[in-house]
């Protein structure tokens, strides 16, 4: 299988070559360039022909949500570095595929750039809590239906591909509860099955991956 191409992108030298040398002999993911932002940059992203952008956001990163914004309107896959959860309420409107924290280590950024390349959606869940209601309250919705905690709980559980007995030994309760879960967020999610019903929160960004 070919390696996802990623193409870094970022203000900072510094950071771009650490990020090449995190990525470095990943078997996963090839680095095909590094670009530092500019009125061009757009327009090069061609000649690399990437599968995911990682666009290390530095600091200032109220000063490149349009360009970020841009990079999605021409079709390409982001997966944005983040350095604090306030920054990911301002990166939110972008519309990138995936954020996480300048601190993630390459295991994960492998992880999500594999998710984002496949065409997933994913967020650390410190810059989740950011901008959706987290697992605690009843908020997150699909299609206007509204999910229960207990049912972003399962969902959670359903994503790791666990069984409805080992979900219900997590979770501390019954099977037939974590029956009735299932079947209720089927429902809720329009689907047929339980893998369908995972990859339909996925895109939604119901799941932290």
């Amino acid at each position: 299988m070919n390696s996802l191409r990623v193409l870094i992108c970022g203000p900072d030298l510094f950071a771009r070559v650490g990020l090449a040398a995190l990525l470095a002999g990943q078997r996963a993911v090839s680095v095909v360039g590094q670009l530092a932002w500019d009125a061009e940059a757009l327009a090069q992203f061609a000649v690399y022909q990437p599968d995911v952008i990682l666009w290390d956001m530095g600091w200032a990163v109220a000063a490149h949500v349009e360009d970020l914004t841009a990079v999605g309107e021409a079709g390409y896959r982001t997966l944005v570095l983040l350095p604090d959860a306030e920054a990911a309420r301002t990166a939110n409107a972008s519309g990138a595929q995936g954020m996480l924290l300048r601190t993630s280590d390459g295991a994960a950024l492998v992880a999500a750039l594999c998710a984002v390349g496949a065409g997933l959606r994913v967020f650390d869940p410190d810059l989740l809590a950011a901008f959706v209601t987290t697992i605690d309250t009843p908020a997150a919705t699909y299609g206007g239906e509204s999910l229960t905690p207990r049912e972003q709980e399962v969902l959670q559980s359903m994503a790791q591909g666990l069984s409805n007995k080992l979900i219900a030994r997590h979770l501390n309760i019954s099977e037939h509860t974590v029956k009735f879960h299932v079947n209720a967020l089927l429902g809720k999610l329009g689907a047929q099955s339980r893998t369908d019903a995972v990859v339909r929160a996925t895109r939604a960004g119901l799941i932290l991956l």
